[in-house]
């Protein structure tokens, strides 16, 4: 296992630097005093544990095909396919992106029908067998930028036409028309992304599905003649999350309107939890590659860091009202239906020290950098949600999460 482990740590050092990828994102665990060595082994470390080791999510089949499984429920997900090609790509693993795509194309991607070029939100890893035709948009969204990226990395000709396949699934979007209920991922009036482009869930959203910096990757990238609306969707993301995220706490529902009012079900109130974990890293992502909305992601960041350091830093827990007030209703997840320090939160509030930084952000980034990946106290473990989070949020704070530009 050393050996795997060592190898690993050099593949990671050596491929990062030989990406093609956009200059200018910071390694913020540098600039707190971390040494290199010791980033590269934390970062190849956290790859090897998800992509390797004994409590991997990455499942090869065959020579040419892998899937990610969301192990405690025993599924493949548009959501962790994605994450797994994006970090693959982000870290120059062409034969790991290309096996996830291969799996994904062949037993989850529509070929035909009202959802053709979209994704099954949900397979049985083994079976193939879908537990759910329709898609979750920000599977899609993923996807698409994650095959521009693998484009601009690798080009198109070393056995997948990456350009090919992302304008496959945009030009698919863009002929939806309601046929069979089935609409474009992107609601048009709003131009905002959809919860699921089918039914009553295209008129309403997720707010950790916002990613503006996404839409600007599309228009710099894709080239398909809608570069003015993607721009347009980017600017009504970032306006949404002002609108999503409460004013004192920062903290926004796991669903909301278009609105950013927030949503609930017949058997969830609406409240901060588990998608949720996700907006802050989304609006650190947006901040570092465009800065478009730089005045309020600054005091987002400043806000969300005052209330989770008030909360204790080595405290906080995973679900909230939006007040900050404990809920009532707690999700579960695993079969657990408790509160806890989750790594996965840890992880994302530290990328807004990309954003804010002063000695109230640098508690989070250390609390980031000494926390592990392993079984809590209670027997929960989540190497697939918590584990993509932490590897993601070490991506971006180690300098490694780019916008990947075309190779000269």
């Amino acid at each position: 296992m050393r050996i795997l482990f060592i190898l690993s740590c050099i593949l990671v050092c050596s491929c990062t630097n030989k990406a093609s990828k956009s200059e200018g994102v910071r390694n913020l665990f540098l600039e707190y005093g971390y040494q290199q060595d010791s980033i590269d082994a934390k970062l190849s470390k956290a790859y090897a544990d998800l992509f390797e080791g004994p409590h991997r999510i990455y499942f090869e089949v065959g020579d040419s095909m892998a899937y990610v499984s969301d192990i405690k429920n025993n599924d493949a997900r548009s959501e962790g396919l994605s994450y797994g090609m994006m970090v693959a790509v982000q870290l120059n693993k062409k034969d790991a992106f290309d096996r996830i795509w291969r799996w994904t194309k062949t037993y989850t991607q529509h070929q035909e029908g009202p959802r053709k070029g979209y994704f099954s939100w949900s397979i049985h890893p083994e079976s193939q067998r879908k537990n759910a035709e329709n898609s979750a948009s920000d599977g899609e969204l993923y996807f698409v930028t994650a095959l521009l990226f693998a484009s601009n990395q690798w080009g198109n000709d070393t056995g997948i036409d990456y350009y090919a396949e992302a304008r496959n699934i945009l030009d698919a979007m863009w002929e939806k028309d309601g046929t069979g209920n089935v609409f474009h991922l992107i609601n048009l009036d709003a131009k905002q992304i959809s919860f699921v482009p089918e039914g009553n869930a295209y008129t309403w959203t997720d707010p950790s599905y916002h990613i503006p910096a996404f839409y600007e990757i599309w228009a710099k990238y894709a080239n398909d003649g809608h570069e003015d609306f993607y721009r347009a969707c980017a600017d009504t993301s970032r306006a949404f999350l002002h609108r999503a995220c409460h004013p004192v706490t920062g903290l926004n529902a796991d669903y909301t309107d278009f609105s950013g009012e927030p949503r609930s079900s017949r058997w969830m109130p609406a409240a901060f939890r588990y998608d949720s974990w996700r907006v802050p890293m989304n609006i650190a992502l947006d901040y570092t590659w465009s800065g478009a909305d730089a005045a309020w992601q600054k005091e987002y960041a400043q806000r969300i860091q005052s209330f989770f350091y008030a909360q204790g830093v080595d405290r906080f827990v995973d679900q909230y009202n939006l007040d900050g007030t404990e809920p009532e209703f707690i999700l579960q997840a695993g079969g657990f239906r408790t509160l806890r320090h989750s790594l996965g939160l840890v992880s994302t509030t530290a990328t807004t020290a990309l954003i804010h930084r002063d000695a109230q952000s640098e508690a989070f980034v250390r609390a980031l950098w000494n926390a592990e990946l392993k079984p809590y106290e209670d027997g929960y473990f989540d190497p697939y949600y918590d584990g993509l989070l932490y590897l993601f949020s070490l991506m971006h704070l180690s300098g490694n999460y780019r916008d990947i530009t075309p190779q000269k």
